[in-house]
């Protein structure tokens, strides 16, 4: 086993080893590997001196930033547990979060701060740092805080054993989920995620998901495991990822199948993609046409689909699969891929036996680079985590080559431009409103992101549903892309034997009634 496990000694050797490679680039601007750990440092320094030790946590609201990968970096360095919390999300269900990490120190970007300031009292956050400037004297300012310990070395350091991230993904009820991420599985999967994308200290990666999620984070710490560079959008815009592939020299990119075919869309015409070398995307499977253009605009591209949760990286579908012609090619992008390196995957069965060859059943994974756990909830932890498999709930299949086949995505969830909602956590909420009396949430297609929310309801006695009265209500109360955009009203929901709603016969019945249109960005 390597004496190294810790994410701070990537930090520490890339500021010796590439010191003068850029880490991070954004706006017009970039911070080299060398400066990276200098101001990871700093900024350890100055959380010291607010009274934080090692192992305390901090929490990030903001979008991708080089400051944002500072305060990574200063956790990987530190042993400083960071946890990141969704933009993304309603102002209820950000500071739930937040009351369930406990933070010291928030570290929160401008346009956010009017969420800071309504949690802040209700859960005692001893301080709020903005990272943009801010003419506020109640918040810190970020780049003050920092400048004010430069140069001063790292007060401790990470431990193997240290938690190194809180990311929360939504669970099934409307309680959110703390992943617990280690320092010595982080090192491990930085280390997979280097080994699958191919990459070297010559590389750049666009990254245009946000880092508060576990894919960005995960090809940010890939990247970074062999000196490469991490060029960050605020947001996904096809056209700027067009002007700035061959600006910045990227040669990475890391898009769900969608985006990749928004890009390929916007890039028609040109050569602006011709330097890609490696095409990362997750989320869904890519369609043989998809492929097919997307080869003709990359023609030097290697395409690797990878497949995971933020519990624990599974598989991947390697370059070398995705080529050739025929049923055979086809099929294989249907997969998922083969396991990962020290990686094991089983089918089972409800009783946890392994199912027979091409019989569906849960996946469940063993994996070095797995999570250890959920934040305060032993109960989901237990649940989760068994005899050292990690249950994920999804439903698939092994062929004959091997190859990983999803059945279904946790069979309530609806996958919308790559991010997982939750039916029940929206149901619940439908079912707050007064003119509902019974509901299901169910994905049906939609011709950009996928997948979209569509309610199905039963009226209270004597109300009239008003569709965009609901949508409203939802979307105060959760992030606006989990609120429905359809919604279909019955008489009566099909009901199981179980007591349950069949979700299944709703599901093929609304199907054969929702097309919903491309969305706005």
């Amino acid at each position: 086993m390597p004496t190294q496990q810790c994410l701070g000694d990537v930090v520490r050797q890339n500021a010796v080893r590439f010191a003068g490679v850029p880490a991070y680039v954004a706006d017009d601007r970039s911070i080299t590997h060398r400066e990276l750990c200098e101001r990871a440092s700093a900024l350890t320094a100055a959380l010291a001196g607010v009274g934080l030790h090692r192992q305390d946590r901090i929490a990030i609201l903001g979008r991708n930033s080089i400051e944002f990968g500072e305060v990574l970096a200063a956790g990987q360095l530190s042993g400083i547990a960071v946890a990141t919390v969704s933009f993304r999300l309603a102002a209820p269900e950000i500071g739930r979060i937040l009351a369930d990490a406990s933070p010291r120190v928030l570290f929160v970007d401008a346009e956010y701060l009017p969420v800071a300031d309504a949690v802040r009292a209700e859960l005692g956050l001893e301080l709020v740092v903005c990272l943009e400037r801010t003419d506020r004297t109640d918040i810190v300012d970020y780049q003050e805080f920092v400048a004010a310990r430069r140069g001063e070395d790292l007060p401790f350091s990470a431990r193997p054993d240290d938690i190194a991230f809180l990311i929360y993904t939504s669970g099934t009820t409307s309680r959110p989920k703390g992943c617990i991420l280690g320092q010595r599985g982080m090192f491990a999967g930085a280390h997979l995620m280097n080994n699958e994308m191919r990459s070297g200290s010559d590389d750049r990666i666009l990254l245009t998901m946000p880092m508060f999620h576990i894919g960005a984070m995960a090809m940010a710490l890939g990247i970074h495991a062999r000196g490469g560079t991490a060029v960050l959008h605020r947001q996904f815009d096809p056209a700027a990822v067009i002007e700035t592939v061959p600006a910045e020299g990227v040669t990475v990119l890391h898009l769900a199948p969608t985006m990749l075919q928004a890009v390929i869309d916007a890039a028609t015409g040109t050569d602006a993609l011709a330097g890609v070398r490696t095409v990362v995307y997750s989320a869904a499977p890519i369609t043989a046409p998809t492929l097919t253009a997307a080869l003709a605009a990359m023609p030097e591209a290697g395409f690797l689909n990878l497949y995971g949760q933020t519990e624990v990286m599974t598989s991947a579908l390697p370059r070398e699969l995705h080529r050739g012609e025929g049923p055979a090619r086809d099929r294989r992008l249907t997969s998922v891929g083969h396991p990962f390196p020290d990686v094991s995957v089983r089918i089972v069965d409800d009783e946890g036996n392994d199912c027979p060859q091409g019989t569906p059943g849960e996946i469940v994974v063993s994996s070095p680079s797995m999570f250890l756990g959920y934040w305060n909830d032993t109960a989901a932890t237990t649940a989760t985590i068994r005899d050292g498999w990690c249950h994920t709930g999804d439903i698939g299949v092994l062929d004959e080559e091997g190859l990983l086949h999803l059945v279904d995505r946790k069979k309530d969830v609806i996958i919308s431009g790559g991010e997982n909602i939750y039916s029940l956590e929206v149901e619940d909420t439908l079912n707050k409103h007064p003119a509902v009396a019974q509901c299901a949430v169910v994905g049906v297609p939609d011709q950009r992101w996928g997948e979209a929310v569509c309610a199905i309801v039963v009226a209270a006695e004597g109300a009239v549903v008003d569709a965009a009265e609901l949508k409203e209500h939802v979307g105060s109360q959760l992030a606006r892309y989990k609120a429905p955009r359809s919604v279909i009203v019955v008489d009566e929901l099909p009901i199981l034997p179980t007591g349950k709603i069949d979700k299944k016969a709703l599901r093929a019945r609304v199907h054969s009634r929702v097309t919903v249109p491309a969305a706005p960005c």
